[in-house]
């Protein structure tokens, strides 16, 4: 398994500023378009913080006036090779705000390398919680960075998908799921 990003340690300031997702500012927002709608990626000027995925038309801060910087220019070339096929894996730096127990989900996902898929069930035992199957579909969900952290590439035992909270949802996770060869039903 592959490591697919570079996890950044949040500094003490870092870590008490509020998760993604909530009202604080991103210091630079970048969107490209897509072949599963446009894509939004956030960064605090170091690392990526967050990734959208155009849900009915619209991203979390379409109202912000775009704003770039190495590290958003950087994702977005690796997000636009991975669309093409050309890239699979991501080098990257992310900033993961969330519990303890989120930020050991995450990095499990971080694990999985394009094509390979793993279970809640497997991911629960490789937190050291191995009955916490709805607990890692939670975590799962509130993954800031899909694609990057690849959220996508975690299926029931079965290998049936159980949900998908980016984009337009289940038929997303069926394009990304296609996209790396990962069989699915």
């Amino acid at each position: 398994m592959a490591f697919a990003t570079a996890l950044h340690e949040p500094s003490a300031d870092e870590a008490t500023a509020p998760p993604p997702g909530t009202t604080s500012t991103p210091a630079a927002v970048r969107r490209l378009a897509s072949p599963i709608g446009r894509i939004e990626i956030t960064s605090d000027g170091v690392s990526i913080t967050s990734l959208a995925i155009e849900r009915n038309g619209r991203l979390p801060r379409d109202s912000m006036a775009e704003s770039t910087n190495p590290v958003l220019e950087t994702a977005a070339n690796q997000l636009a090779e991975y669309f093409t096929g050309s890239r699979r894996d991501f080098d990257l730096p992310v900033s993961l705000s969330g519990t303890d127990f989120q930020r050991a989900v995450w990095q499990q996902l971080q694990r999985l390398g394009w094509g390979e898929v793993s279970s809640y069930g497997q991911i629960g035992r490789a937190t050291g919680r191995p009955t916490a199957g709805r607990a890692v579909g939670g975590a799962i969900g509130a993954n800031p960075i899909p694609i990057i952290v690849g959220c996508h590439r975690v299926l029931a035992s079965n290998h049936k998908i159980t949900g998908y909270s980016g984009g337009e949802g289940v038929p997303t996770k069926v394009w990304l799921l296609d996209h790396e060869g990962i069989a699915h039903s």
